[in-house]
């Protein structure tokens, strides 16, 4: 069915069933609500190209991914984001527009998505230490949000992270209270700003309890299950091992677990292990009692509310910059326990 159908069926304008279904605020509510309950009933769904056309915008976000972080990125962690703000796109009448393109030349792709139009705004996705993307952005004039947060960029740029700084130093104070002293971080690269707060948290944790950070208990790489079993080995080898590890992702600390049995240690008596983003939906931290204790702050919860910001920018361009702090809330699992005597 199609709008000039279904302004038939109404008996009503084409004019007055598209600003209905729109939202204008000229349309009675007793109209509206006719209007939106026989779309429903008769499964209309709008024009995307024709509604672009009539509003002057494409209707689609562009979620631009470089290539020398698409494996840190393109994850479960990714899907659920992705999965988030297709929600608020869909509700919104929104499409999704997704490339993948090489460092060198995120410049000129952002000129080109700016002067084609295909796009109404931009989600940034793993932003790095002063990230010359959010200065291209600011002056092209594209809306855009960033999820997470880029240090040393002194200029305004909206955007949704999650407090990764605040999280670790939690996840490591536990740790020690807990008596834990020798705590090993198996971390994201670092040259990625999330990696960077989380390794700033850790740190923190640890000499705000008068332990002094040890290089030998860090490593930081991709978040792959065999970074994490391969650093945990070769940490469980050491002369004097760690009794705790705090791991970046799930996914790491998978890898770091199956160390931990290969090495004929038990989870949470010999060596205990605490996660962050085990909130995943196709990578369950167990069912009633979780397996890992963790950090824990949806990504699918965070990519809503960042399309949402995105949508809201574009909708009124006059809007001054917005920014979203989620907090991690630290989940008891059935993977730490004291430390061992």
């Amino acid at each position: 069915m199609n709008l000039k159908q279904l302004s038939q069926h109404l008996n009503l304008s084409q004019t007055t069933v598209s600003r209905a279904l729109n939202g204008y605020p000229e349309v009675n509510e007793a109209t509206r609500k006719r209007v939106l309950e026989a779309a429903q009933d008769l499964n209309y769904r709008p024009n995307t190209r024709a509604k672009g056309l009539a509003t002057g915008r494409a209707l689609a976000i562009g979620h631009v991914i470089p290539v020398s972080n698409q494996h840190e990125m393109v994850n479960p962690v990714f899907g659920d984001f992705i999965a988030g703000a297709g929600e608020s796109y869909a509700r919104a009448g929104y499409d999704m527009v997704l490339s993948l393109v090489a460092d060198q030349d995120m410049t000129r792709a952002y000129q080109d998505i700016r002067a084609r139009g295909t796009v109404d705004g931009i989600i940034v996705h793993g932003p790095v230490i002063d990230d010359a993307r959010i200065g291209v952005l600011n002056r092209l004039g594209l809306p855009f949000v960033v999820h997470g947060r880029s240090t040393d960029v002194d200029q305004p740029y909206s955007w949704i992270d999650v407090n990764n700084r605040g999280a670790f130093e939690r996840g490591t104070q536990f740790l020690i209270e807990l008596g834990h002293t020798r705590i090993a971080l198996l971390n994201g690269q670092e040259h990625m700003d999330f990696a960077h707060r989380r390794r700033n948290g850790y740190e923190t944790g640890l000499i705000g309890k008068g332990l002094t950070p040890d290089p030998r208990l860090m490593r930081s790489e991709e978040m792959t299950e065999v970074f994490g079993y391969r650093a945990a080995r070769d940490m469980l080898e050491q002369d004097d091992p760690p009794t705790a590890f705090i791991c970046s992702s799930i996914i790491t600390a998978l890898g770091a677990r199956r160390a931990v049995h290969d090495a004929g240690l038990i989870l949470a008596r010999d060596v205990s292990i605490i996660t962050f983003d085990d909130a995943l939906s196709y990578l369950e931290n167990g069912d009633d009692v979780p397996i890992f204790t963790a950090l824990r702050s949806s990504v699918r919860y965070a990519g809503r509310e960042a399309a949402d910001m995105l949508l809201s920018l574009i909708a009124d361009p006059g809007k001054a910059v917005q920014s979203r702090l989620l907090e991690a809330d630290l989940i008891i699992g059935r993977s730490t326990g004291p430390a061992p005597a």
